[in-house]
Parts: C-alpha cells; structure tokens; sequence
C-alpha cells in the first residue's frame, strides 16, 4: 500500500485564508432571527414535510424532520 505524502493545500497553514463568505447579489438571504421572529422552534412545511428549525442554547440551529 502506498500512502500519498503530498502537502494537502486545505490543512496548508501558509495558505492564504479564504475569503469571507458574501451572498451572490441574486440569492435571498434571511436572518435567523428574522425567520424565528423571537422563537426558539419554528415548522418549516417544505412540500408535504414538516421541518422544525431550532435555536439551542448553544447558539446553534438545528434543523430536523
């Protein structure tokens, strides 16, 4: 078996860092809070299913069917 050593260019610490992400002009972009309008859960009906989208404690959302 033969490993292949070559640098990875994502874990290269002397690479540039990528730059910040920005929402190309004609994509929608929704804030969080806007969407949970001062919720921690809201249902999110995509079709015929039923999604919830949370806001832990941890300031992290969580989305589940």
């Amino acid at each position: 078996m033969s490993l292949d050593r070559s640098p990875d260019p994502l874990h290269d610490p002397s690479a540039p860092a990528p730059a910040p992400y920005a929402a190309a002009p004609e994509q929608l972009l929704l804030d969080s809070a806007r969407l949970l309008a001062g919720q921690r859960e809201v249902c999110i009906r995509h079709g015929n299913e039923l999604y919830r989208l949370r806001h832990t404690r941890n300031d992290k959302l969580i989305l589940t069917k």
